[in-house]
């Protein structure tokens, strides 16, 4: 049995505030249900369908597309149990763990960059939600919605004024504050799984079967467009579904803080992550194969092109209560997924920087207006840009992240952190001015080989301007991150002058 944590002695104003401070007994009261409700809240959401189909279109079958997504989520839930395991012991969030290894200042790296990325997700998601609303009202008032596109925006006025309508409905919910998420994770958890079941069996009965989804061809088999081309298309795949939650695997203590006990976090995100992810990545790609058969055209019997949309299948489906339905699960399943993992991470990441003046609800506004002005729909405009550019993009930035926290926490700290030291400017995590050289020299290095594989994929360079070897490596820009990061971190705090010191088991 885990003893209570107690809370720190003597803290500095500017390290500390009661959204900062451990959790006490009273307050960790997220069970295992709780915890799987969590994950279920955020994986069921208009990226996480259209996830397999970007796998589709660039050559897997419906099976090697739910296959990759499964390995990805398993390999991924790995450190974000690990991780977790600070949160749920002392009851930190994100940014007061990462004080440990990147000292007290230098914390702020990894937390506002984790927290960017979260703005960018915000973004996407507020987008996703937003057409949804775009859809229902187009479905039920013909189309009223319709009409140029505006200068600049790239979308018509009724698609932006449903982005920021939606946009204000989530920023009425930050107003609320995070115990609210909870409460919404929890509602909305069975609600989803019941709508994509139901999802699923209409598409089963409509289209006769799934015989679309079982003849699926791969443009990797023998005599396909791209044979003996599987693996070059499989491993940066695979790296992009690690990467889809490797944000989360950094700020899971900022979940897992709330935590009853290690079972609670370990087996809650177990049972909700790789089970809700797969079975999502089954119902997108069944539901997709179906709709070729079930809005086939009716006179010459030719197939219609496949719908990976959710949000424009919901107005194709037809009968107003059904489109309202769907379109109404999609803004809830948007909702709990951006509440939850786009808002708390950034929040805690601009209170960290400034603790007196800063509280979550203002730093949900803040992250809310950085994913409004990003103009989302430009950033995942296709496929390949989505794929290859965003997720396997900041995987290579996140990457190195979480090779440092693992690596400080279990093989140089073995489990042991001085709370109070955490909450200190001048204790065992001061290092130099703040800021330890070894995390931030490790995470550097670790981020430098794949620098130029992304810049090649972002476009920044043609085709022969740099060494295959550099694309080969942004292939498995997580991996490499997380290993090489992990390596030199430890090496650099055996041959740092005092780092013995620092890295001496403490306290529970």
């Amino acid at each position: 049995m885990e003893a209570a944590t107690p809370g720190p002695r003597a803290p500095d104003p500017g390290l500390i505030n009661d959204d900062l401070r451990p959790t006490g007994p009273a307050e960790r009261q997220w069970s295992t249900m709780h915890m799987a409700s969590l994950w279920i809240g955020m994986v069921v959401c208009v990226p996480t369908y259209t996830l397999a189909g970007g796998l589709v279109n660039e050559g897997m079958n419906w099976w090697q597309a739910v296959l990759t997504i499964l390995l990805g989520n398993v390999i991924v839930l790995v450190p974000m149990i690990l991780n977790g395991h600070a949160g749920a012991r002392y009851g930190v969030p994100f940014p007061v763990l990462a004080r440990a290894s990147f000292g007290v200042k230098g914390a702020h790296i990894p937390s506002v960059l984790r927290a960017l990325v979260a703005c960018g997700w915000f973004g996407i998601q507020t987008w996703f939600g937003g057409f949804a609303i775009y859809q229902l009202i187009n479905v039920l008032a013909g189309d009223a919605l319709v009409g140029p596109d505006i200068p600049l925006l790239d979308i018509n006025a009724g698609e932006f004024g449903c982005f920021v309508a939606f946009w204000a409905l989530q920023v009425a919910i930050i107003h609320r504050g995070v115990e609210s998420i909870r409460l919404l994770e929890t509602l909305a958890a069975p609600f989803l799984i019941a709508v994509g079941l139901a999802l699923l069996g209409w598409a089963y009965v409509t289209a006769g079967g799934f015989d679309a989804m079982l003849q699926m061809p791969s443009a990797f088999g023998p005599g396909g467009r791209r044979e003996g081309e599987f693996l070059s298309v499989f491993v940066p795949s695979l790296t992009a579904m690690v990467g889809f939650w490797a944000t989360l695997s950094l700020n899971i203590p900022d979940f897992t803080r709330y935590a009853r006990s290690q079972r609670d976090q370990a087996l809650g995100q177990a049972i909700g992550l790789p089970t809700t992810m797969t079975l999502f990545a089954f119902i997108s790609v069944a539901v997709t194969a179906a709709t070729t058969v079930i809005f086939r055209d009716p006179v010459t019997g030719a197939l219609h092109e496949p719908v990976w949309d959710p949000t424009v299948l919901a107005g194709m489906i037809g009968g107003g209560a059904t489109v309202f339905l769907s379109l109404f699960a999609l803004a809830v399943a948007t909702l709990s997924t951006n509440i939850a993992a786009n808002v708390v991470s950034p929040a805690n990441a601009l209170i960290n920087l400034a603790p007196q003046r800063v509280s979550f609800r203002t730093g949900g506004f803040v992250t809310a207006g950085i994913g409004f002005a990003i103009l989302p729909w430009k950033l995942i405009a296709s496929t390949s840009g989505y794929i290859f550019t965003w997720l396997v993009g900041y995987s290579a930035l996140l990457g190195p992240i979480i090779g440092v926290l693992l690596a400080d926490y279990f093989l140089l700290r073995r489990m042991r952190l001085d709370i109070d030291g955490l909450f200190r400017e001048q204790g065992p995590y001061t290092y130099r001015g703040g800021y330890n050289p070894a995390a931030l020299a490790a995470f550097g290095l670790a981020v430098l080989p794949n620098v130029p594989g992304f810049l090649h994929q972002a476009g920044a360079f043609g085709d022969g301007v740099i060494p295959p070897i550099f694309d080969t490596l942004y292939t498995y820009a997580w991996f490499v991150g997380v290993l090489l990061a992990a390596g030199l971190y430890l090496l650099f705090m055996r041959l740092a002058p005092g780092a013995s010191a620092a890295a001496a088991p403490e306290s529970p």
